[in-house]
């Protein structure tokens, strides 16, 4: 899809959604100075481009007992489309697995997974993620806090 064109509302629309989703529309309208009719036009129109991907609850990790965050760096053994897509399937299919990048430099993936406990990870890490055919090597690098991990993204300009 090519990037979508936004102009100075569009944006202002997107950084108050990202600050809080359910913000009603009225409301939403106010704070950009629009119209409601005009606020929701636009945002519907947000969506159909897929700009806006989705709307869903934000849950804290470790009031759910998932407070140890893991960054694991996998390589492949050999690199194709193939290779990668079998992966990136088997990656996707772990339950404790909530981020998977396909990257450059000395890993292939970059996954965050999510555990209860390290005795956890090691079950996820022996049973699901080293099973996987094509994973070659793995390191893991474990968060000891977390600074931030879902700030808006920039759009054009400074943190709203």
């Amino acid at each position: 899809m090519p990037e979508a064109i936004l102009d100075s509302t569009d944006r202002a629309i997107l950084a108050r959604l990202q600050r809080d989703g359910r913000i009603a529309n009225v409301d939403l309208a106010e704070q950009i100075s629009l119209s409601p009719s005009s606020c929701l036009r636009r945002t519907k129109a947000l969506e159909a481009q897929g700009v806006i991907a989705g709307y869903r609850a934000e849950l804290d990790r470790e009031s759910l007992g998932l407070g140890l965050t893991v960054f694991i760096e996998l390589k492949a053994a050999r690199h194709s489309r193939e290779v990668s897509r079998l992966v990136e399937a088997e990656l996707t299919a772990i339950p404790a697995v909530v981020a998977c990048h396909l990257v450059s430099g000395d890993a292939d993936f970059l996954v965050e997974a999510v555990v209860p406990s390290l005795a956890v990870y090691e079950e996820v890490l022996l049973d699901h993620i080293l099973a996987i055919e094509g994973v070659n090597s793995v390191r893991s690098t474990f968060a000891l806090r977390t600074v931030l991990s879902r700030g808006p993204l920039p759009l054009g300009g400074r943190r709203p």
